[in-house]
């Protein structure tokens, strides 16, 4: 038998290098200046995120004067300011209290009186004439 004809001679004699590179076998060959351009490039990618950023900054404070101008044309007050004052209402109220603040009571829930009354009339137009003499008595 001959070299050609076996399949084994046939392998071993067509493997490259590349093959054992692929394979994870022996590294390429380093660049000298790789370092310090993996440096600069790192150094650009550093500095353009900071352009990048000041442009946003600069773009977001040029949006706020906006919104500034608005809400001073049409008295609206920023979120921060409405919570600022809500919370300092809260503090004063509850100064010298030693529980914690009440809750805000909706509106006709906390008016007991007044359903009270409510009630009374609303029953008094279905009472008969004599009953309903009986209790304005009262």
């Amino acid at each position: 038998m001959t070299d050609i004809s076996s399949p084994l001679s046939f392998t071993s004699k067509g493997a490259t290098k590349d093959m054992g590179k692929m394979l994870g076998g022996e590294e390429a060959e380093k660049d000298p200046d790789a370092e310090k351009k993996e440096e600069e490039r790192q150094e650009a990618l550093r500095q353009q995120e900071e352009e990048r950023k000041a442009k946003y900054a600069k773009m977001e404070s040029e949006r706020e004067n906006v919104r500034q101008g608005i809400r001073d044309k049409y008295g609206i007050k920023k979120k921060e300011e409405k919570e600022a004052e809500a919370q300092a209402a809260l503090d004063q109220a509850a100064e010298g209290s030693l529980t914690r603040p009440k809750k805000a009571v909706p509106p006709g829930c906390g008016d007991e009186e007044e359903e009270e009354e409510s009630i009374m009339d609303t029953v008094m137009k279905f009472l008969p004439g004599p009953l309903m003499d009986m209790f304005n008595k009262k």
